[in-house]
């Protein structure tokens, strides 16, 4: 069936590949797999050393070089990514040196005065400091002096390169040095682009390491008959995979690769809406306005002793954590909240815009069950109903708070949303029953 609804209504191209996401998920499951098997590895080799189940925070950290490798790789080899005029380089039109150091020189000026304040707010704000952030603390402070150095011969090489140096970054930068005319517009793009890239990436690191820790760490073996045990492992997989994956994202953030912060979102309401779903300041976290677990308990404990609904459940949360984590596997290498890094029209894309945020709601629903508490109070029910119809409605303004942004970004985004209008996708058919209609059926050309 869609063969022949792509013959009569082409959906628009995606600006990633399916390939780039998958041989990414192929290098983290074999990095896992690797870790997890490794006191059998040794043994059978007879390697010296400790013969403990790889667990640690550098082994997490591990975690995102093998799936960053063989995408990175894809993008560059097969996809050839870095000849796409979406780059902003023409690699044909080399300047000479001498001909763009001032622009380079102010743009470093404006780079590094931009991490030198998301390092003074990351000192200044002491959840930072506590907690699994800590770990994103010694990462980054690890990596600063690298990157500091490593910039200026990045930066030099890729102004000679672009087809306008004077990006976002220069207007920044010679905001700061007085010495050439700046756009004030282009310094709020700037701003906001790392914004997004301070904040998000020291959180998506800080949780890493722990997811990595609990898959790894198990035991596998033994409850390949029990569906809550195989559920639990199941779905936790597939939250450390979409992890790694987004902590990819956010990590490769650069223009050769195509994977550039083209604009972050400049609505208000967009910024409130993503934020209060993070920390410090999440909202459905434990003692939170909308939590809603107070005094209930998870599926299973409901379900015990129905074997054939326990299955049924099981398979429907690993369903949706799969969804999940392909919406953000779909991403490959630009992965991030609040930008707009090219258009997915593939994967879980094709059949609903927000595949994330629908998979993620529908799971929180049927796991956590909040009409049901273990006290028998109709107050804690309907609270704690109450409160996850709140948070699915901010996931609600979320989605249309980042379309708005798209729309007025990309008219290929805008394609892509009169393509999902006009064809038998989940989002029209949620629309037309929210809407009161029964969904149309789609009419299709004969197939050749």
């Amino acid at each position: 069936m869609s063969t022949v609804l792509s013959r009569a209504d082409p959906r628009p191209k995606s600006d990633v590949s399916t390939g780039t996401g998958l041989v990414g998920l192929v290098g983290l499951g074999l990095w896992i797999l690797f870790c997890h098997f490794w006191p059998e590895i040794a043994g059978t080799f007879d390697l010296g050393g400790p013969r403990e189940r790889l667990t640690g925070p550098n082994a997490a950290l591990m975690g995102l070089v093998f799936a960053a490798a063989p995408m990175v790789a894809w993008s560059l080899i097969v996809e050839k990514v870095h000849r796409r005029a979406s780059t902003g380089i023409d690699w044909s039109h080399k300047r000479p040196l001498a001909s763009i150091i001032d622009i380079s020189i102010t743009k470093l000026a404006g780079l590094w005065a931009t991490w030198a304040l998301i390092g003074f707010l990351y000192c200044v704000a002491r959840w930072y400091w506590q907690g699994s952030y800590a770990v994103s603390m010694r990462v980054l402070g690890w990596a600063a002096v690298p990157l500091f150095i490593a910039s200026i011969p990045y930066v030099l090489w890729l102004d000679r390169v672009l087809v306008n140096p004077r990006d976002a970054s220069w207007h920044f930068g010679a905001w700061l040095i007085g010495r050439e005319p700046h756009e004030p517009a282009q310094i709020g793009i700037h701003l906001r682009a790392w914004a997004v890239k301070g904040f998000f990436t020291a959180f998506m690191i800080s949780i890493v390491p722990p997811g990595f820790y609990d898959l790894v760490h198990r035991d596998w073996s033994g409850i390949w008959q029990d569906p809550v045990a195989i559920s639990n492992l199941l779905v936790l997989m597939m939250f450390v995979v979409d992890e790694q994956i987004g902590t990819v994202g956010y990590i490769l953030t650069c223009k050769p690769l195509d994977a550039q912060i083209r604009s972050a979102n400049p609505y208000l309401a967009g910024w409130l809406a993503a934020l209060i779903c993070y920390p410090p300041f999440q909202l459905m976290g434990e003692g939170g306005p909308l939590f809603y677990g107070s005094n209930t308990a998870d599926w299973a404990f409901w379900m015990q002793g129905q074997q054939a609904l326990l299955w049924v459940w099981a398979a429907l949360l690993i369903f949706l954590t799969g969804c999940y984590a392909w919406a953000t596997v779909a991403f490959g290498i630009r992965f991030s909240n609040l930008t707009y890094r090219g258009v997915l029209t593939h994967g879980p894309y094709r059949f609903t815009r927000h595949p994330a945020y629908l998979s993620k709601n529908l799971f929180w629903w049927l796991a956590a069950l909040p009409f049901l508490v273990t006290n028998h109070s109709l107050t804690d029910a309907v609270r704690n109903t109450v409160c996850l119809a709140g948070v699915s409605a901010i996931y609600f303004w979320r989605a249309r708070t980042e379309e708005k942004h798209l729309m007025a970004e990309d008219v290929k985004y805008r394609d892509y949303h009169a393509w999902m209008d006009r064809n038998p996708t989940i989002t029209r058919f949620i629309g037309r029953l929210l809407n009161g209609a029964k969904p149309k059926r789609a009419e299709f050309q004969a197939a050749e």
